[in-house]
This record gives C-alpha cells, sequence and structure tokens, in this order.
C-alpha cells in the first residue's frame, strides 16, 4: 500500500511540475495572452489525468465505445505532445536567457578592441610625430648649430604640448575601456563557468567539434528530458492505478474466502445439529418403549432388553 500511495504522488508531483514548465513555455511562445493561457493548460492537464486515468480503468468495458476509447487515448498522446512542446519552449528560453549575455558580451567585447586600437593608434600617431621632431632637433645638434636647434624647439613647443596632451588622454581612454573590458570579461568566464557542464556534454556528443554544435547539443539535452518527463508521469499514474485495482481484488479475494470458511463451518455446524437431533429422537423412542416394560411378561422384557442391546450395538 506504501508503494502504492508513492507511485500516485510520484505521478502527481511529477504531472505538476511538468504541467507548471509547460503552461510558462506555452505563455511565453503565446505572450499576448498568458492568463487564458494558464487557464486553458491548467484544464487541460488535470483533463489528461482525469483521462488516461478513466480510460485504464473502463478500458476492458463493453459499455464503453469504441470511438471514445480511441479519441481519448488520441487526446491524451496529443495533450503530452502539448506538454512536452511547452516543456521544450520553457527549456529553450532558459538556455537562451543564459547564452544571451554571453553573445553580448563577446559583441561589447569586440566594441572595446576597436575603441582600444583607435586610441592606441591616436598614441602611435603623436609619438611618430614627437619623434619626427626629435629627429628634427638631432640634425641641428649633429651639425653643430645648438641655437638653431634650441630655436626650433622653441617653435615646437606648442605642438609637442599637444601631441603631449593627445598621448595622455588617449592612454586615459585606454586604461578606462581596458577596465570595462575587464569587468566584461570577468562576467564572460562566470557564464561559461555555469555553462560548463554543458560543454562537457557536447563534447561527448561531438567531441573536438563541440564549440559549433553546442546549440544542437543543448537541444539534444532537452529533448532527452522532455522524453522522460510528461509521459513518465501519466505512466506512473497508470502504474498507480493497476497497484489499486490489485489491491481491491485481494480484499476481494479476501472476503470470498473468508465467506466459503464461514459456509463450511456452518454446514458442519448443521450436520452436528442434525446427528444430535436423530439421537434425541432414537433417545425418546427408546424411554418410550422402556416405559412399556412394567406391563409386559418375564419373556417379552427379555426380548425387549436384547433389541435394546442390539440397539445400543448398532449405535456405537
Amino acid at each position: 500500500m506504501f508503494l502504492t500511495i508513492l507511485t500516485f504522488l510520484s505521478a502527481i508531483s511529477i504531472s505538476i511540475i511538468a504541467a507548471g514548465y509547460s503552461i510558462i513555455g506555452l505563455a511565453t511562445l503565446f505572450a499576448g495572452a498568458v492568463i487564458p493561457i494558464i487557464a486553458m493548460g491548467s484544464a487541460l492537464e488535470i483533463g489528461k489525468l482525469v483521462a488516461a486515468s478513466w480510460l485504464y480503468n473502463n478500458w476492458s468495458s463493453s459499455m464503453v465505445p469504441k470511438a471514445l476509447k480511441a479519441y481519448l487515448f488520441t487526446a491524451i498522446v496529443v495533450l503530452v505532445f502539448i506538454t512536452s512542446m511547452g516543456i521544450f519552449g520553457f527549456l529553450s528560453k532558459a538556455h537562451l536567457d543564459q547564452v544571451k549575455p554571453q553573445s553580448g558580451n563577446a559583441l561589447n567585447i569586440s566594441v572595446l578592441d576597436k575603441q582600444i586600437n583607435q586610441q592606441q593608434v591616436i598614441v602611435d600617431r603623436a609619438e611618430k610625430t614627437l619623434n619626427s621632431l626629435d629627429k628634427a632637433l638631432d640634425k641641428y645638434i649633429d651639425m653643430e648649430y645648438v641655437s638653431r636647434g634650441l630655436k626650433e624647439r622653441e617653435k615646437q613647443k606648442a605642438e609637442r604640448e599637444v601631441l603631449n596632451k593627445t598621448i595622455s588622454e588617449a592612454t586615459a581612454k585606454i586604461v578606462e575601456l581596458n577596465k570595462t573590458k575587464n569587468s566584461i570579461e570577468l562576467e564572460q568566464i562566470k557564464i561559461e563557468a555555469e555553462v560548463g557542464p554543458l560543454k562537457y556534454v557536447a563534447e561527448l556528443i561531438y567531441g573536438d567539434d563541440a564549440k559549433s554544435h553546442f546549440d544542437e547539443a543543448v537541444r539534444i539535452v532537452i529533448l532527452i528530458l522532455i522524453f522522460v518527463f510528461d509521459p513518465l508521469a501519466v505512466l506512473l499514474l497508470i502504474a498507480a492505478n493497476i497497484s489499486l485495482k490489485q489491491i481491491r481484488l485481494k480484499k476481494n479475494l479476501t472476503k470470498i474466502d473468508e465467506k466459503e470458511q464461514l459456509e463450511k463451518r456452518i454446514e458442519r455446524q448443521q450436520s452436528k445439529i442434525e446427528r444430535l437431533k436423530e439421537k434425541d429422537r432414537d433417545f425418546r423412542k427408546l424411554v418410550a418403549e422402556v416405559g412399556e416394560l412394567k406391563d409386559m411378561s418375564e419373556d417379552e422384557i427379555k426380548l425387549k432388553l436384547n433389541q435394546i442391546y442390539d440397539w445400543n450395538d448398532k449405535n456405537n
């Protein structure tokens, strides 16, 4: 009995969870009618379980039309498929919600890399210009035109300040962009750690080509889950009905056995009563015959006694 109750509770719990996931998944597919989808999904889930239980208990009944059996069986299969489709939508959305930040982070990192490269180009150009100015001054020094070189450097002062300021600003932007990039990369590492088990599954299925088939591996895992989700709930409910039917049959057999034993006891008691009644009649007859001895002669009394002895021997 405990196993039957456990089977029934397992069927109901799995069915409730499957129904919840399915309703959420269907509501995601039909986001414009969330409340009607929840009401419809709940009613259909309850109807599916009731139909499966009723159909099992009345499958062998001749009073149930075959068309009704066929329709209910088809409806149960279709509802299992609809529930599985809703679960697929729910799990797919959960996976996409997990992977979507990953793809967004990759895009952000790519944009940041471009910005960093652009700032680095600005720094490189400014440094190249500064190097060119330094080379021009080095020529004056090499030619021992120091005073002219100093005058030329004074002319370059404003330009050098602009270039140095440009380098400083670009370098500051590069540092800021790198900080942003590092934070995004850290978040990316956390997301990759969360989806790590799925990567191992993908590698188990596709081997070295797992990265390009990651989504296909996730779909395979989801299909495996939905294959054993709602069908298991329906089959466990049928199994619980089978167990309940077996318990009822055992109780009925026990009652029939007890009834047969009682009838046999009654028959034995009735047989004893009949024998006692027969003995009582014989005893009364004997008493009546003995009462007649007082009016008999000696020979007649001897004859009666012989009859009594014969009767006693016969009964013994």
